[in-house]
């Protein structure tokens, strides 16, 4: 795959295991200093999104902005540090049968399963330790 030049579609619909999306501040600094520093390669970098390789594994940064309706911002501290701006992705987990379960274990659902634009359906669950965790399939 040619992460340069995926559409956002083929991109969700191919991403599977765990998946790891950072919120922050500016996308072109948090870009800078991880390629910079740790030698990551970064693609399809804009003020919005990026995606960042580094050896086998790709992560995302979503800016800021870019959460502004989703109920994860909400959760960023406003003075850092920001790891409740972390969100960990269970591609291929069903949301819903998901959503199931954890209402059993008296988690909060943050977003009930909900198709998005990126092409996945995902919900937004955290678990009694207070991160969160979303399950997400690629809309059929």
């Amino acid at each position: 795959m040619n992460f340069d030049t995926v559409t956002p579609d083929e991109f969700g619909a191919s991403l599977t295991g765990l998946g790891v999306n950072l919120l922050v501040k500016n996308t072109h600094i948090t870009v800078d200093f991880l390629v910079q520093v740790f030698g990551m390669s970064a693609h399809r970098v804009s003020d919005d999104f990026a995606i960042i390789r580094f050896q086998d594994h790709i992560f995302q940064l979503h800016a800021d902005h870019t959460f502004s309706a989703h109920p994860v911002l909400g959760l960023v501290p406003e003075t850092p540090p920001r790891g409740a701006g972390a969100q960990f992705y269970l591609f291929g987990v069903d949301p819903v049968a998901a959503v199931a379960r954890a209402k059993h274990w008296g988690a909060h659902i943050l977003e009930a399963p909900k198709s998005k634009p990126h092409g996945l359906c995902e919900a937004c669950i955290m678990c009694p330790d207070g991160y969160v965790w979303s399950p997400a399939l690629a809309k059929q």
